[in-house]
């Protein structure tokens, strides 16, 4: 009897360490398919959350490309609008200084043909004279120094980008259509007319 309750004993034994070995076998099985399932879905997240990075990259990257093609149009547009202003006022500026330059000039012009009334008088004071010519030379040096030329118009042809004809005469010395007579001067500023000549043209 005592033989045989050990062998029970025995075998009851080696059936729990059976059923043990059994059950450790399957708590691992199981929490190597949890394992498994929880790498996957890691794995599956994973790539959601790379695609949903890549394409706000992608999105952040073309809004950034807009805005540099905006800001660089609004710069060569303001580049643009600088280069025309400069180059207008640069014109702007010379229009001005040209048109006081002529401004001045025809304020002195009366001065000048009133010099050479006085010099083709008859005068008996030869000092006074000198005097009048000193200055009548003056005033063309200075106008020469200003680029003003006077034009040429006695026994030249006609020219009306030169000369305005105030009548015509019947003149055998002079060929047809040439300037017999001058009543004013013309003059110029560079190629510029600032007075146009005043003359009679030969038939």
């Amino acid at each position: 009897m005592i033989l045989t309750e050990r062998m029970t004993i025995e075998v009851i034994d080696e059936k729990d360490i059976v059923l043990e070995d059994a059950e450790s076998t399957e708590n691992q099985e199981a929490t190597t398919e949890t394992t498994d399932a929880d790498i996957d879905v890691d794995i599956m997240e994973s790539d959601s959350i790379d695609k949903s990075t890549d394409g706000e990259t992608d999105g952040l990257a073309k809004k950034i490309e807009e805005a540099l093609n905006s800001a660089n149009d609004k710069y060569l547009r303001l580049l643009a609008e600088y280069d025309n202003y400069r180059k207008r006022t640069v014109k702007e500026k010379a229009e001005i200084y040209s048109d006081a330059t002529v401004s001045c000039i025809l304020e002195m012009l009366p001065v000048i043909d009133n010099f050479e009334r006085a010099l083709e008088t008859e005068c008996s004071d030869d000092n006074y004279r000198v005097g009048i010519e000193m200055i009548f030379n003056q005033l063309k040096s200075i106008l020469e120094k200003m680029n003003v030329k006077e034009i040429e118009a006695f026994n030249k042809p006609f020219d009306p980008n030169l000369h305005n004809a105030i009548k015509r005469v019947d003149d055998d010395k002079f060929e047809e259509n040439t300037i017999c007579e001058v009543y004013q001067k013309g003059y110029m500023l560079k190629d510029k007319v600032i007075r146009y000549a005043m003359v009679v043209v030969a038939n």
